[in-house]
């Protein structure tokens, strides 16, 4: 069976591998060979796909934000397009990733109008107040969807539902299955506090933070400076500080060591060793994203920031009217903040720093973090989350 996965930046890479281990898992057990096709990054690559366009490192979010990736992710698209032409598939797999997975799609639906299509981690259409055209968009374009949350199923169930949407090529109709969230099938991969925080070399007397300021090349430019602004002011009111930054990519490297500088921050960066990181530390100041539900299995506070360029926020309030209630997917599981939320204009360093100083000085508001952490795991799912997406997509391949 060939199977052709298209995601893009780091977050789609990490989730693109983990179902790549399950589908060829799954297929062993059910005497299937297969042959997997990918745009992706080395996490893919590592997990056994062949990597068609590497598409870690042209994501990214809002209006302006994008256009320095047009062409890059048109050239990427092309070489896809050539690549299917050549060596058809048997089914597709898109996840995430809106603008590139579209395109793919609608390819697929062109050239190959019988080939089943999958979504899976379908993009956070469902969270925004402009949700008609993104949402149909997403359901044209594909068969099935395997929602990992609970609102993201009943959001797209609604939709077949009403508007009576069917799938296009062999199957009788659009199916929605909730699988759960693959993260808590890799949390058992992550160290316990105690044996990260002697991997790292931690002191018992020192407050260690980790500072997560960006995957995407706009974070590095729109959080960063704040971010670092937020962990100097924090140095100053205790000084027995250090922050831990894990390196999402390389290539940032040295915009980070500069901004270490510039604030002269007490700081280490770690490149291989972010699960140690994020299981070891007493705080976190973290980037929208993934990383958010990492932390909060691990019950790790955080405070999370989020900032578009001004430009591309004004056009989404004042023009668009985009409206939405929450950012970081750990408030988007139950639909009420549990973690802070500093968003645009709210992202300063001095509300930063205060939200910050509130956790690391009010035990109570920790320990009420933690008590809505375990609300927030009861709406993962149960694990085997990946095993049985794998399960569904297979079944696709073979025929309901």
């Amino acid at each position: 069976m060939r199977i052709f996965i298209s995601t893009g930046e780091v977050s789609g890479d990490l989730q693109g591998s983990l179902l790549i281990r399950s589908l060829q898992s799954q297929a062993v057990a059910s005497g299937l060979e297969l042959e997997i096709a990918a745009l992706g990054g080395d996490k893919m690559a590592a997990a056994g796909a062949k990597i068609i366009g590497n598409t870690v490192a042209i994501g990214s979010v809002g209006l302006v934000e994008a256009l320095p990736y047009i062409l890059p992710t048109l050239q990427i698209q092309h070489q896809a397009k050539a690549y299917l032409r050549k060596n058809p598939p048997d089914l597709v797999v898109l996840i995430d990733y809106m603008g590139g997975n579209i395109s793919v799609g609608n390819f697929i639906r062109h050239q190959f109008p019988q080939v089943p299509i999958v979504y899976y981690i379908a993009p956070q259409v469902w969270v925004s107040s402009i949700t008609k055209k993104d949402t149909e968009r997403i359901l044209n374009v594909c068969d099935r969807v395997l929602a990992i949350f609970p609102a993201e199923a009943r959001h797209f169930e609604v939709k077949i539902e009403k508007n009576q949407i069917q799938s296009k090529n062999k199957f009788k109709s659009k199916k929605v299955t909730w699988v759960g969230h693959p993260l808590v099938d890799r949390m058992h991969t992550f160290p316990t506090r105690e044996d990260a925080r002697i991997k790292l070399g931690m002191k018992n007397d020192v407050t260690n933070i980790a500072l997560l300021p960006a995957s995407r090349r706009q974070e590095i430019k729109y959080l960063l400076p704040v971010i670092f602004q937020a962990a100097r002011q924090i140095q100053d009111k205790t000084p027995d500080t250090h922050f831990w930054i894990p390196l999402s990519l390389e290539r940032y490297r040295q915009d980070i060591e500069q901004g270490i500088q510039e604030y002269g921050l007490q700081a280490t960066i770690i490149s291989d060793r972010k699960k140690e990181v994020l299981a070891a530390v007493d705080l976190a100041i973290t980037k929208c994203g993934t990383v958010n539900l990492e932390l909060g299995l691990l019950n790790v506070p955080q405070v999370v920031v989020y900032r578009l360029s001004p430009i591309t926020y004004w056009i989404a309030k004042k023009i668009l009217k985009v409206t939405f209630l929450f950012a970081s997917p750990v408030n988007l599981l139950v639909m009420k903040e549990i973690v802070p939320e500093l968003l645009q204009e709210q992202a300063t360093a001095d509300n930063i720093t205060q939200a910050a100083m509130e956790f690391l000085f009010n035990p109570q508001r920790s320990t009420q973090l933690k008590s809505s952490y375990q609300k927030m795991r009861q709406s993962m799912g149960e694990e085997g989350v990946c095993d049985r997406a794998a399960q569904e997509i297979l079944q696709m391949g073979i025929g309901d």
